[in-house]
């Protein structure tokens, strides 16, 4: 079994789009006015309008309600993305910080709420688990 995205519903893909192809710098393939992915080379990030949900299971997911959730994205500097990111982000929850696990990870809200860790491995055990 691989692993391979993460769906967020929202009302307004547009808006969700925009905010991620500038926040990971990668650009969204849009299949319809529903549906767009950005890809990475080891996973998806989906977004899709509430109009979807019904074709899945009516009512089973609410836009702008994830409360258990971080959606993590490895980068290679996350101080500069960081400064990349001032001015585009408009809500932040913590300015980089190294975690006792190894990581130095940046936390905000996307513009539906939910919460983004954007990380780069500091420690050897951490780059060590992570490749970089």
């Amino acid at each position: 079994m691989d692993f391979v995205s993460i769906r967020i519903i929202t009302d307004d893909v547009t808006r969700l789009v925009t905010f991620y192809e500038k926040a990971t710098e990668v650009p969204a393939t849009w299949s319809t006015e529903d549906f767009a992915e950005l890809r990475t080379a080891s996973g998806t990030v989906a977004i899709a309008h509430t109009r979807t949900v019904a074709l899945f299971a009516a009512g089973s997911s609410r836009p702008a309600d994830n409360h258990s959730v971080v959606i993590e994205f490895l980068v290679d500097d996350v101080d500069r993305t960081y400064e990349r990111l001032t001015g585009q982000v408009t809500d932040f929850v913590n300015e980089p910080t190294t975690m006792p696990w190894g990581n130095r990870s940046l936390l905000l809200r996307d513009p539906d709420g939910n919460l983004v860790n954007f990380f780069t491995p500091v420690t050897a055990a951490a780059i060590a688990k992570f490749g970089r």
